[in-house]
This record gives C-alpha cells, sequence and structure tokens, in this order.
C-alpha cells in the first residue's frame, strides 16, 4: 500500500477545521479513511451501509475522537447534520466527510458551512505518486489505468472488467441518487461516445444530433458527469496579444481506459497529473491556478497552458513519439518569452534545448516532478 499524497495535509487540517475530501469513486477515499483511523476503524460511518445510517440518523455515533462520514452527500440534510455535530463537538473532535462527488456542489439549500471545513480532492493515482521513472512504467500505467483495484490488478482482462461495470455503478448508484435524471439510457449512451471525442473542442451540438435531445439537456448531464468526477473540462486560454478561441472547451476522462486511441489516452494521462497537481496547490496553498488549453482562430494548438493569477507560467505539449517541436508552441512561447515550455513524448527519447528555449524532454522526466 503506498501513502496517498494527502495523508500529510489532511493531519494537518484536520487539527484545526473538519476536512472534506472529494474525488471519483473507486480513487481510494475509504481505504485513505480507514488509514487513518487505525486499525480498529472505530468511528467510521458509510451512508450506503444501512446499519451505519440508522446509526446516523439516531445520532448514536461511535466512542470515537476521529469521525468519518462516507458519502453522507446522499442524504439531503447532510450539511446542516454536519454543521449541528462541528458546532456542538467536543474539544479535540476530529470530523472527516468523504464522498464521490463535488460536495461544494450537493448542499441542497442546507446551512452554510463557510469557515468550518477545508476542501481537498483526492484524484487517482499518477506518475509521481507511483514514483514512475521508466518508459515501460508508464506504459503499464497508461493500459491498466489510474485507479487503484484495476492498477494494482496488473491483469488487463481485470481493468477493462473494472472500467465497464463502474461506468454501471456511476449510473445505477450516483446519478440515479443525487440527480433527478429519468433518461438514464440516453446519458448512458453519451458516456459511451464522449471517449471517442476526447482532445477536441467538445460541440453540444454535434451530440445533441446524434442522440437527438435538446441542447439544455446534453449540457446538463455534462455538468453531471462533471459534478461526479467521471469528466473534466478544460476552458481555453486567451489574451489580448492572440486570436484564440473563447468558448470551446475540451474534455477529458478521470478513467482514460475508455480512449482507444493510444496518443488520445497518453494526453488524457497527461491532462489528469497535470489537473491533480494544480488542484493539489490550489487546495493545498491557496493559489489562484489552473489548466487551459490554448487553440486560436488560425488553428494553432498548444495541448496545455498552466495560468497562475490569470497569467501564463507554462505551456505544455504532449506528443506520442519524437517529433518537431510543435508550431503552436513555438508561436506561444514568442509571444510569452517568459514563460516556460516543454514538449514532452511518451516514447521519445530525445532531451534538448532549443534556441528559443523549449525543452523537449521524456513525459516521465516531466511528470515525475508533479504530485
Amino acid at each position: 500500500m503506498i501513502k496517498r499524497y494527502l495523508k500529510t495535509q489532511v493531519l494537518k487540517d484536520i487539527q484545526k477545521k473538519m476536512v472534506f475530501i472529494g474525488g471519483p469513486r473507486q480513487v481510494g477515499k475509504t481505504t485513505f479513511a480507514c488509514e487513518l483511523l487505525g486499525n480498529s476503524k472505530n468511528g467510521y460511518l458509510n451512508w450506503d451501509i444501512s446499519e451505519n445510517r440508522e446509526s446516523i440518523l439516531k445520532r448514536e455515533l461511535p466512542n470515537s475522537k476521529f469521525w468519518v462520514f462516507d458519502e453522507i452527500h446522499k442524504y439531503r440534510k447532510w450539511r446542516n447534520y454536519i454543521k449541528g455535530l462541528y458546532d456542538k463537538k467536543i474539544p479535540d473532535q476530529k470530523i472527516l466527510v468523504t464522498g464521490s462527488a463535488r460536495l461544494d456542489y450537493y448542499r441542497f439549500g442546507g446551512d452554510s458551512l463557510q469557515g468550518r471545513y477545508h476542501y481537498l480532492r483526492l484524484f487517482p493515482l499518477s506518475v509521481a505518486e507511483l514514483k514512475i521513472v521508466t518508459e515501460n512504467d508508464l506504459n503499464e500505467l497508461l493500459e491498466l489505468g489510474c485507479f487503484p483495484e484495476p492498477f494494482f490488478s496488473s491483469s488487463k482482462i481485470e481493468s477493462k472488467r473494472w472500467a465497464r461495470e463502474y461506468r454501471t455503478r456511476v449510473i445505477q448508484e450516483d446519478i440515479r441518487t443525487l440527480e433527478k435524471i429519468s433518461d438514464i439510457t440516453n446519458i448512458e449512451l453519451l458516456m459511451i461516445k464522449l471517449p471517442e471525442m476526447v482532445g477536441s473542442p467538445l460541440s453540444i451540438n454535434s451530440i445533441r444530433e446524434d442522440l437527438q435531445v435538446s441542447h439544455k439537456a446534453v449540457s446538463d448531464w455534462i455538468n453531471i458527469l462533471e459534478r461526479l468526477y467521471v469528466i473534466f473540462r478544460l476552458p481555453p486560454f486567451g489574451t489580448s496579444r492572440i486570436r484564440a478561441v473563447k468558448k470551446e472547451q475540451k474534455h477529458y476522462h478521470f478513467d482514460y481506459t475508455l480512449v482507444s486511441d493510444q496518443a488520445l489516452r497518453f494526453e488524457n494521462l497527461v491532462a489528469l497529473n497535470l489537473l491533480k497537481w494544480v488542484s493539489y496547490i490550489e487546495d493545498t496553498q491557496g493559489e489562484d491556478i489552473e489548466l487551459r488549453y490554448f487553440r486560436d482562430i488560425d488553428g494553432r494548438e498548444v495541448d496545455f497552458v498552466i495560468v497562475k493569477n490569470k497569467k501564463p507560467v507554462t505551456f505544455i505539449e504532449v506528443k506520442w513519439n519524437d517529433t518537431e517541436i510543435g508550431k503552436g508552441l513555438k508561436y506561444l512561447k514568442q509571444r510569452f518569452p517568459e514563460c516556460e515550455a516543454y514538449q514532452i513524448s511518451a516514447v521519445g527519447k530525445k532531451e534538448y534545448i532549443n534556441q528559443d528555449g523549449i525543452i523537449v524532454l521524456p513525459a516521465v522526466k516531466y511528470l515525475s516532478k508533479l504530485i
């Protein structure tokens, strides 16, 4: 078992406030929470377990200095409940809330918890967290996926079975519970279709026409999938210095094994590793930082742009193999010479810096320095 990257931060934050941990289903939140509790696991309560749910509703809580409430966001009055516990808690009582959704969204009109908690996002396994340093190990992560169960199974077959079952559980257990969706069939079709569209600006109209539903319906369904940590979207980067597109977003999957094209799957892996690092900096240091992409009206593109305090700081172009430096990356580096610029590749061997200051290197060397 590896030490999850949030452990030190959680132990620090929970001394002062409640800690909320959100993240994809089966990312390891329960295992992580139980590890914090110790071998006895006394204090763990899961809303999905009927006996635990009854204890929560009756307020018959374990005699423990550390309470973990898992998936309690499925209880419509959960915020009022947690607020009451926190405001009346005895000294040194620690409260950890975990859930497979954006806990800051599923409020259901409850009382404000402002100032009472820190919110942290737990992401799947990454190159840095697994301490991957070789191309072969990177390829294994690419093939098996980044969720603990399929990755540690070391089996491609088990990975495929897990991915199929994962989609079913998201639909049957999460969407049905948290969202008022009647057209479950079409949202499942949407989940099947979206992996084919990774890496390109997401066209709501195109999906609407394929599914023969309204623009609003597709937009709402995509928002739901984002809230449940099934997908994530990146907005475009643009300033007055460049003629960038302004509205079209790109999307990626937390389970990137759904993406069949090898190069696009690798791009998705890099996107997730970058998002994990950016989110960690935002959650733990309070920085105004985000991940975007670049595309202009002349067709120039750069896969990822890290923006800090509304200004670009890093450009990253992703390739499968060694190739010439992308025109879009050269274009951005010329207009923002103060920014770092990288071109990274999955199986490429070249490592150098060109005359413009663009660094070319194997992806594993860049990703291993993140989180």
